[in-house]
């Protein structure tokens, strides 16, 4: 393929928010995801009439959060209604009391590491001797999708979250609304592109498919992909794909059952299954009012059930389940579906986070080394990092400066 202004890799978040931005001034561009479909990290499956979103959920920082202004501008639904999130349906196995002592301990360490009494490993400001060690491992294993140890303190406190508390949900699916939001971009998927190098012209991509030539490119694949070097980039992306060696991808892992007699759960409420424990899950029960429950597994939990194999998350789950509501109401519980986002190859993970020490990991990805080729994606964003806003605000700079770069530029293929 030739004549392309601009060649995208990864058709997710950050992808399509540079492909809209492109096409909308009036740029010929490619989408190219190794993947059968587009969306990448934000992937809806629609079930017995059912949204069910295995990826992003939750449009965080709803009042700035630009796929607000996507959602309503597409008419997809957006429920404001306040989150269940950090409740307790009954107290049961969670008391009061015991819910004021371990909020207390979350603050204890938020307000530790603020105080910059500990190292640059957040664990160090975490006393393990206290019963909330393993509830606030559990928040960072949700947050973050890795454990402390692996936490960059300074990283963790560089993310924006004036407005983190305002946080809506799409009915219809987060993934749905990316995916409807790259309207009739063209796309190559199911084509793994192995390098992106530069020719006369612009840049070339070679592909499992063929070569596809293009005035400019912009790379958003993850970064484990990158230090992977699943990519060959131009030397001059050296420090970049280093960089990327320091912002792992966590894991945060979604499975979902469905209710068979729905009215024993309250509409849109939520269970920790077991709070002193570090590998617990998060149970959102009936979102939207559907008769499913939502499982959110994070960090090394999430991980080591990946390990052990099929059926081991679905187990884990059942059983914190039945401690919960019985044993009975759990055999009763219909799988649907389920993640596994760390055995996606071309993928490897959820959402990056800076390694202890490494917080200026994010700007040596992020800075511009290539007049004709960019990355872009939430590991890129100094503020937004793992949220699917944060991946498109980088998607629209990178087109922003792709843009004028190529009308500065001779028009040797394409159109200028």
């Amino acid at each position: 393929m030739s004549g392309i202004d601009v060649a995208i890799v990864g058709a997710g978040a950050a992808g399509i928010a540079a492909a809209r931005r492109l096409a909308n001034r009036g740029r010929s561009v490619l989408l190219i995801d190794a993947l059968p479909r587009i969306g990448g990290r934000a992937h809806t499956l629609a079930v017995d009439g059912v949204a069910l979103d295995m990826g992003c959920g939750w449009l965080h920082s709803a009042e700035r959060n630009p796929w607000v202004g996507v959602a309503e501008a597409l008419d997809h639904a957006i429920d404001r209604s306040r989150s269940a999130w950090g409740d307790q349906w009954r107290n049961l196995g969670f008391s009061t009391a015991e819910q004021h002592e371990a909020g207390a301990a979350f603050e204890a360490w938020n307000e530790a590491i603020r105080a910059g009494v500990a190292s640059d490993r957040a664990s160090d400001a975490l006393d393990p001797a206290s019963p909330w060690a393993g509830f606030v491992e559990a928040l960072s294993s949700y947050i973050n999708g890795a454990q402390l140890g692996e936490l960059s303190v300074a990283d963790y406190l560089a993310y924006d979250d004036a407005a983190s508390e305002t946080n809506w949900r799409l009915p219809g699916g987060y993934g749905a609304l990316i995916a409807g939001a790259a309207g009739d971009v063209p796309r190559a998927l199911g084509t793994r592109v192995a390098s992106v190098a530069h020719t006369d012209a612009g840049v070339r991509l070679t592909t499992d498919q063929g070569e596809i030539d293009a005035r400019a490119a912009i790379v958003t694949v993850s970064t484990e992909m990158l230090a992977a070097g699943a990519i060959r980039l131009p030397s001059a992306f050296d420090t970049a794909c280093h960089a990327a060696t320091k912002l792992p991808l966590g894991l945060a892992d979604k499975l979902f059952f469905r209710v068979p007699e729905p009215n024993d759960l309250p509409e849109n409420g939520h269970l920790l299954g077991s709070p002193r424990r570090a590998a617990t899950g998060s149970y959102y029960l009936r979102p939207f009012g559907h008769p499913v429950i939502e499982v959110f597994l994070g960090g090394a939990a999430a991980r080591a059930l990946e390990s052990e194999g099929d059926g081991a998350a679905e187990a884990f789950a059942r059983e914190e389940l039945g401690a919960l509501l019985g044993s009975d109401f759990a055999r009763r519980l219909d799988f649907i579906t389920g993640s596994a986002w760390a055995k996606c190859e071309t993928i490897r993970g959820s959402y990056s986070h800076a390694l202890p020490g490494c917080a200026d990991a994010r700007a040596d990805l992020a800075q511009p080394v290539d007049e004709r080729i960019l990355l872009a994606g939430e590991a890129c964003s100094a503020k937004d990092f793992t949220t699917a806003h944060g991946a498109y605000e980088t998607g629209i700079a990178a087109a922003d400066r792709l843009d004028a770069t190529l009308a500065a530029l001779p028009c040797t293929q394409g159109g200028d």
